[in-house]
């Protein structure tokens, strides 16, 4: 099948049923060559970080919009635009090829409205773009209400920043497994098949591949001597500090990156507790577990409602990794932006604050709760602790890292700092 067919057809999927690109991608590519697999990838990826102004572009060279069951046809417009304008693929390859997708999509009579859509894009192409980068939401690819809360929180200046850097591709995260090596041995095995990597400062687990590639091309990754995560998650079992004999939760664990890490960091606990509402999601924790050959409970329930799985003990440490807008990871996932509403945001907020209240009442007294989530938007993170701290007497902020004399209690990174994803940590700990 044409693979400019095929990306429209997975962008349909996404944009218009709300299907997200994690789940839609890889159900399509399943019987595709590698080499038609990366195109379809980089396609649909690159539409979606650009998908108001591909809109933008179409929308003004088309009399009128199309609609229900031609709505495919419109993504494979959008597929054909992001060719001329982000790859290197020649102009006359991808016009063809896209013209094509039409027959592919069983519509071959409107192969010469695409043709002519495409060539007349070729041509006023450049008053387009200046058109379209008069608008902030088409210049910088966001939704507007997403815009306005990212300049509110951070100004305009810093706001452009973090949307230029969400539009960049993300840099493949390994965490080395410490029961088998540490980094620079590690290292030193990528090094042996000239993989270039780098580390970065307070975590030893941590490289940063020049070069994304296959993880069975990583040494012992069978073996469990490896794992793909961002530097930005795995921070999340270092700060949370897991002591021997311990009873540790992690909340809303899936897909259980960083119950394995802590796991990983330390093998002496009492028990380590894995809960999540997604029950799929859910079987992702046990295969990582079984991987790296870990030991967990897991157990599918609602963080917010312990009552309903807990087992009587109260926990010494606790991860919340709550649910989220997801704004910080955007530039790995850029469906997000188009999938969420501004409304979803006082919903997560509402659903932070309950499970929060929820997991502190399974606390002990003296124990911690590490607060994480992969958000930039102040609401749900420095607000939320704030929040709560007013209304949660026996909660007081303490350092991330005990390691660290000036060690920061809460810590937000933004997307592409130190290469890292967008992420929010605070540490808490009950009064005894």
């Amino acid at each position: 099948m044409n693979v400019r067919a095929i990306a429209a057809k997975v962008l349909n999927q996404v944009v218009e049923k709300g299907q997200s690109l994690s789940q839609a991608l890889p159900a399509i590519q399943q019987e595709l060559t590698p080499k038609d697999k990366a195109l379809v990838q980089m396609l649909c990826y690159g539409v979606l970080r650009t998908l108001p102004r591909l809109d933008f572009f179409c929308r003004s060279l088309m009399k009128k919009p199309l609609t229900g069951k031609q709505r495919d046809l419109h993504f494979l417009i959008l597929v054909g635009m992001y060719q001329l304008l982000y790859t290197r693929i020649p102009s006359h390859a991808a016009v063809g090829e896209t013209v094509n997708g039409a027959k592919a999509l069983k519509k071959p009579a409107l192969k010469g409205m695409i043709n002519g859509v495409l060539r007349s894009f070729l041509r006023e192409q450049e008053s387009l773009i200046e058109q379209a980068d008069q608008q902030p939401a088409l210049l910088y690819c966001h939704p507007s209400w997403l815009v306005k809360r990212l300049q509110a929180a951070y100004g305009e200046h810093k706001a452009a920043q973090i949307m230029t850097e969400n539009n960049q591709q993300a840099p493949m995260w390994l965490r080395v497994n410490a029961r088998f090596h540490d980094r620079e041995q590690y290292l030193a095995l990528l090094t042996e098949q000239d993989k270039q990597a780098e580390g970065i400062d307070n975590n030893d687990n941590a490289l940063c591949l020049e070069n994304a590639c296959d993880v069975y091309q990583l040494p012992g990754f069978e073996e469990g001597w490896v794992s793909v995560q961002d530097g930005a998650a795995q921070l999340a079992a270092h700060y949370l500090q897991a002591q021997p004999n311990e009873l540790i939760l992690d909340a809303c664990s899936a897909p259980g990156g960083k119950t394995v890490h802590t796991l990983e960091l330390q093998s002496e606990l009492k028990q380590m507790v894995a809960v999540d509402f997604d029950e799929k999601r859910l079987l992702r924790v046990q295969e990582n577990l079984d991987r790296l050959n870990l030991q967990a409970t897991v157990i599918h329930g609602d963080a917010s409602k312990p009552e309903q799985w807990w087992s009587g003990e109260q926990f010494d440490r606790i991860l919340c990794d709550a649910p989220c807008s997801a704004t910080g990871v955007i530039r790995r996932h850029p469906d997000i932006r188009w999938l969420r509403r501004d409304s979803d945001i006082n919903e997560l907020v509402a659903l932070q604050q309950d499970i929060l209240q929820a997991l502190w009442q399974k606390l002990k007294p003296g124990g911690v709760l590490l607060y994480a989530t992969c958000s930039i938007l102040p609401d749900e993170n420095d607000l939320q602790i704030e929040r709560f701290l007013a209304a949660t007497s026996d909660a007081s902020l303490i350092p991330l890292d005990s390691k660290v004399s000036d060690s920061v209690c809460q810590r937000q990174i933004l997307p592409n700092e130190q290469k890292m994803d967008g992420f929010y940590y605070a540490k808490l700990q009950k009064a005894l």
